[in-house]
């Protein structure tokens, strides 16, 4: 973890990027060309670049521990390797290696990576002891501790791999007052290579089957290429090669390479790589940078870990809340599903950051093709070249879809789709698709089928769409300031912003409006998303938490917003409300007053507005086609007509198909799942096998299930129980009134000890809670909920935490509470609750339980969690002993039918 890249904000600093949203309309014949010739990125579909490794969806300090985030988000955004602090470390509240590691591994992860110094405070290190030799055997100590400690994990130790030192040259080995001699290795290498010699043995000796990674440099100096030579002449080569790229997507490509040569001359290896730090805050969370990096670390076919800049637990700014993901992990779920080997992938500009780049899979078996890239604004020509008629024939079918920038802590939906249509494959064997008001800060997908089913095309999913810039709407009263230039290649440092710029001045005593003029193509009524920040810890901020802000649309129809809470400046949300339009000119406003609802209490910032027609394609259910669910023992089939989409897939016994599906907040949804009749299966979400009839039949149908769906992201998964159903499709949209939801109030509830009910905090329902759970089990909430039937249930609870440990660096350290919760007496399950930045701002997390008909209670408490022997205590209030203030409980059944 480098720490030399912070920066600290005013009230009036900020900004981050727009996703503005890109149209694929019209398909010209293969081959055609244009006037004045546009960029083209061509996917060489004959080309076999070596199979689909899938390394770039790794990460730094990403999990906090199981269930933030959740095991969906996990899953889903495929991650694959973690790297992460030593058991008990002190370094952040948080992210131990044992305590992420069975949950990250049963989610589908590979290797957890323990940074072994992160059992030492502060950057640099601050490790123990009189001089170098005795700092070493302190260290040496706490490493055989470490190992020993892996040694009780059972066969999770398998996906273990130790990383002894972190950027040694500029710490342990370094000059500076920490160091152990304070000559650094990169000059005179040979305590270095030593201690790396010694703590190689220890390691090994402990445990012989380990792995082992370094040197962990913070770029790759040419001095590893020494390191590499002095290992191999005593036998202490590492297992896996590590270094940082904090850098660019082009010294990705550059330094693998050089190190691969660094190789063969000393005659090592090959070693797997990972690059275990990547990526800054310019590029984290944007989908059309971060795809940029993604292409050339699978092009290297290497591991690697986005970098940990800000808070940890939430996939280094992919995840939002604990089971919902942005912009970024939607990247990453379509950069997850591709299968089957990669293929050249030819950029205009090749290698070169901040131009359209991209990276593309053909799968055989599947007979389908799928391309994410980005990082363009405007227009550009998308070939695929080389499509072979024996997998798709002579017409394909191309879904395009947009992947938006929804800021760092802003939930995403599914990808848009922008298109879906059926392409002649030109004479010359080319499919060419022009993308025309691509977005820069947009990634775009891709997925290639054979056509000619006959199926009618779904329709886009989007229709009218237009930003706002705050910077370029009217301000009028006092206070205003218009903060940027912010992120921008020339600094990378600072978050990205779209425009550059944003927009302050709706705070506390302001009299401010930020006026939008707008303008629609038709009456009816339009979403509108307002991008916005204010900084949790910021004096006037920390007063209320959310900022609240007043809407109004040509000065009628007033609405109180409020705007959402991150952990610095320029850290964008969305807080999303409908507005009902005439076609023509508006004014849409954002005021710090209002003379039918109150005042402001805060301060924000603005970065712009998004104004979409909600039209019958946007309310239309959200289709999630078979053919492109991650499949299980079974592949598409292209033969079937009347199928939604360019096929179905058929699906045996035990067979499944999973799916990654959004829901816009905790409840009832239906779910309608097509398919074309041939045998029965059952359905299972977010793990768990439904308590429903089975899905199926003979002959072709749609069965609709209610189930409950978290908020963010759910899996699906639909295994064949009998003979051979042929699956379709599944359609999902929020629904009520079939699955009973009963509410409770925390402050009813029967509390014991310390805990208590409080008024402190206004956006609690009713403006009441219930604090001071646990710090001991005799401080709890109990609450009697009643149940129609016995069976699974959905308990969502409303909550706030807000606690947050000293920190010695730049990361905001955020502490994630847990609550012990136990039914009807029974053994408590331990839940975590991510931080919501502030105890005036509540969110809600959902945990199944199983309940017996009629009456039944819930049980919360908590207490402080010892280190993982059990005999000692974070000494750095880096272990809550409190449960989060609870608001309410609601207790729904998980499904029906």
């Amino acid at each position: 973890m480098r720490r030399i890249r912070s920066s600290t904000r005013t009230a009036a600093a900020g900004a981050t990027a727009v996703a503005a949203l890109a149209a694929l309309l019209a398909v010209p014949a293969a081959g055609t060309a244009s006037a004045a010739e546009p960029e083209r990125l061509t996917i060489d579909l004959g080309t076999d670049t070596g199979a689909f490794h899938g390394g770039a969806s790794g990460s730094l300090y990403g999990i906090y521990g199981d269930g933030v985030p959740s095991r969906n988000v996990l899953e889903g955004m495929h991650v694959r390797t973690v790297s992460t602090k030593a058991q008990d470390g002190p370094q952040h509240p948080g992210a131990d290696a044992l305590e992420v590691l069975p949950s990250f591994v049963d989610s589908g992860g590979k290797d957890v990576y323990i940074y072994m110094t992160d059992i030492y405070r502060g950057f640099p290190y601050q490790w123990p002891g009189a001089d170098g030799p005795a700092r070493l055997a302190d260290f040496k100590a706490k490493i055989k501790k470490q190992v020993q400690q892996v040694l009780t994990m059972g066969d999770y130790k398998d996906n273990v791999v130790y990383v002894p030192f972190n950027e040694p040259e500029g710490n342990m080995f370094g000059t500076g007052e920490w160091s152990y001699d304070k000559v650094s290795w990169l000059d005179d290498p040979k305590q270095y290579f030593a201690a790396w010699k010694e703590v190689y043995h220890l390691i090994k000796g402990l445990d012989p089957d380990a792995r082992i990674a370094g040197p962990n440099t913070s770029v790759l100096y040419s001095q590893v290429k020494d390191f590499l030579q002095y290992t191999k002449a005593n036998d202490v080569v590492p297992d896996v090669m590590t270094w940082h790229e904090l850098s660019s997507p082009a010294a990705v490509r550059t330094n693998v390479a050089k190190y691969r040569q660094m190789e063969k001359d000393v005659g090592v290896g090959p070693l797997p790589i990972n690059v275990n730090e990547y990526g800054h805050n310019y590029h984290l969370s944007v989908p059309g940078q971060v795809v940029q990096w993604v292409s050339a670390i699978e092009e290297s076919k290497i591991d690697a870990d986005l970098a940990y800049w800000n808070i940890d637990g939430n996939l280094n700014d992919s995840a939002v809340e604990a089971n919902k993901g942005n912009g970024q992990w939607w990247l990453f779920n379509a950069y997850g599903q591709m299968s089957g080997h990669t293929v050249e992938v030819t950029a205009p500009h090749p290698n070169e950051q901040y131009t359209l780049q991209g990276v593309a899979t053909l799968d055989e078996d599947k007979r389908q093709s799928r391309a994410i890239f980005g990082g363009k604004s405007g227009d550009a020509d998308v070939v695929f070249k080389n499509v072979d008629p024996r997998l798709f024939g002579t017409t394909v079918h191309a879904t395009v879809q947009e992947i938006p920038w929804t800021g760092q802590v802003g939930d995403s939906t599914q990808p848009l789709r922008l298109a879906d249509q059926e392409l002649t494959v030109g004479a010359d064997g080319t499919v060419t698709l022009p993308m025309t008001g691509m977005n820069e800060m947009s990634a775009y997908q891709v997925i290639l089928s054979p056509g000619g089913d006959g199926g009618a095309p779904t329709e886009p999913s989007v229709s009218w769409r237009k930003t706002y810039e705050a910077e370029n709407a009217t301000y009028t009263g006092g206070g205003y300031s218009k903060n940027g230039p912010e992120g921008s290649p020339q600094d990378v440092g600072k978050f990205a912003t779209s425009g550059a710029y944003n927009v302050g001045g709706l705070r506390t005593g302001s009299d401010g409006v930020l006026a939008f003029d707008v303008e629609v193509p038709k009456d009816g009524t339009y979403d509108l998303s307002v991008f916005a920040n204010s900084y949790n810890l910021y004096d006037l901020v920390k007063e209320q938490g959310p900022t609240n802000v007043f809407l109004r649309v040509d000065d009628k129809d007033p609405q109180e917003l409020r705007l959402p809470l991150g952990y610095k400046w320029v850290v964008w949300g969305h807080t999303d409300t409908t507005v009902k339009l005439t076609a023509g000119k508006h004014r849409i406003t954002l005021a710090a007053k209002d003379a039918d609802l109150g005042v402001t209490k805060g301060d924000a910032i603005i970065d712009k507005v998004d104004l979409a027609l909600r039209d019958e394609r946007v309310t239309a259910p959200a289709v999630y086609e078979a053919e492109y669910a991650t499949l299980s023992g079974s592949r598409p089939d292209y033969s079937y007509r009347g199928a939604s989409g360019p096929g179905a897939v058929p699906l045996g016994k035990g067979d499944s198909a999973t799916f990654w599906v959004h829901a816009p907040a905790d409840g009832e949804a239906t779910v309608s799942v097509g398919h074309l009749g041939g045998g029965r299966a059952s359905l299972s979400l977010n793990g768990e096998k439904l308590d429903v009839p089975g899905i199926g039949g003979a002959k072709k149908g749609t069965d609709t299930v209610r189930m409950f769906l978290s908020g963010g992201i759910n899996k699906i998964t639909v295994t064949g129980d009998s003979r051979e159903l042929v699956l379709d499709r599944l359609q999902v949209t929020p629904s009520g009134g079939t699955l009973p939801s009963k509410v409770y109030q925390a402050e009813d509830g029967a509390l014991t000890g310390a805990a208590k009910v409080t008024e402190a905090y206004t956006f609690a329902t009713g403006g009441k809670s219930v604090t001071d759970i646990g710090d001991g089990r005799a401080n709890a909430l109990s609450l009697d909920v009643v149940a129609e039937r016995s069976g699974r249930h959905a308990v969502t609870i409303r909550y706030s935490n807000a606690e947050q440990a000293p920190a010695t660096h730049y990361n905001p350290d955020p502490i994630a509470r847990h609550a012990d919760l136990s039914v009807n007496g029974g053994p408590a399950r331990r839940v975590l609750f991510p931080t919501t930045f502030h105890f005036n701002n509540f969110w809600e997390l959902t945990v199944p339980v199983t309940l017996k008909k009629g009456t039944n209670r819930l049980t919360f408490t908590a207490q402080e969690l010892p280190d993982f022997n059990g005999d000692t205590y974070n000494q750095y209030d880096q272990r809550s002993p409190y449960a989060p203030v609870i608001d309410r409980i609601a207790v729904t059944p998980l499904a029906g039918k």
